[in-house]
């Protein structure tokens, strides 16, 4: 069974949800990609995003089109990130792991070259941006036959008939991207995401992760009242561009961000449960 997998099994058997953090990896400098995702799951992350660093990252903000300038700039490659998933897995093997990024660099690799070095390397989904469903059927199943889930994106314009589709192709979870933008961008409603999550659940058993906008303790807490994953990139992000100069500072305020975010959900989710009780 996939790690993502048994990983939101654990944690419904335990009325947890997962808190997936993301990062670009190379940034600040591709050293000290590999300590702060140690770091994150020390501080409570369930599941890893790396992100795959590409010079034209079309559905991310200037926050995360930052990050990939700074990780190219040190020469960080799709090669390098499976490297670094690689020194991940040596000490880390329950981690779930999912590669984030573009089409271009796995199509200068190779789909079958790079399912092979992506499994080989420990990853578990991986979620192409730029990939449209009507045209990933193949490479689906390519991750699917060497046990990686294929990862999408769901959008608040997406229709039924599509989710229908999608939700087919994915496994894992499906990322529900709750704002009509880019990463990092505008403020959340909860009210219309958890409206769009329960006409999601109408197709799909899968669990729904929701990203986008996702910025401090209480919309973590907020969202994962009505999502069964949060994933917080921009926030993230932005500590280790400030800090980048000071990579014990950047530990530590990384840390503390995922650690009062892990705390908020799991304090909500403590109280609903007595009140459900």
């Amino acid at each position: 069974m996939n790690r993502i997998t048994r990983r939101f099994e654990a944690l419904q058997r335990n009325g947890r949800k997962a808190l997936i953090p993301y990062i670009t990896a190379g940034d600040p400098r591709p050293e000290l990609t590999v300590p702060i995702m140690h770091a994150l799951v020390e501080a409570g992350a369930d599941i890893i995003e790396l992100g795959v660093p590409f010079s034209d990252p079309m559905a991310d903000g200037p926050v995360i089109q930052k990050a990939c300038e700074r990780a190219l700039a040190h020469g960080m490659s799709l090669r390098g990130v499976l490297d670094l998933a690689r020194e991940f897995r040596r000490t880390d093997a329950d981690t779930p792991l999912v590669l984030m990024g573009y089409l271009n660099p796995i199509e200068c690799m190779g789909h079958d070259s790079f399912v092979t070095s992506a499994r080989d390397a420990g990853v578990d989904g991986v979620l192409t941006v730029d990939l449209p469903p009507e045209e990933a059927a193949e490479f689906a199943q390519a991750l699917e036959a060497n046990g990686i889930a294929p990862i999408f994106l769901l959008a608040p314009t997406t229709s039924d008939q599509r989710i229908q589709q999608i939700a087919k192709m994915a496994r894992g979870y499906l990322y529900y991207v709750s704002l009509k933008g880019v990463t990092g961008s505008a403020t959340l409603n909860t009210g219309e995401v958890a409206a769009k999550l329960a006409a999601i659940r109408t197709h799909t058993q899968l669990p729904l992760g929701v990203g986008f906008g996702i910025k401090d303790p209480p919309t973590a807490a907020a969202i994962a009242a009505v999502a069964d994953a949060v994933v917080v990139g921009s926030a993230l992000v932005t500590k280790m561009g400030e800090l980048a100069d000071d990579p014990e500072r950047m530990r530590r305020e990384v840390v503390e961000l995922a650690t009062a975010m892990r705390q908020a959900m799991d304090r909500h989710q403590a109280s609903a449960a007595v009140v459900t009780a």
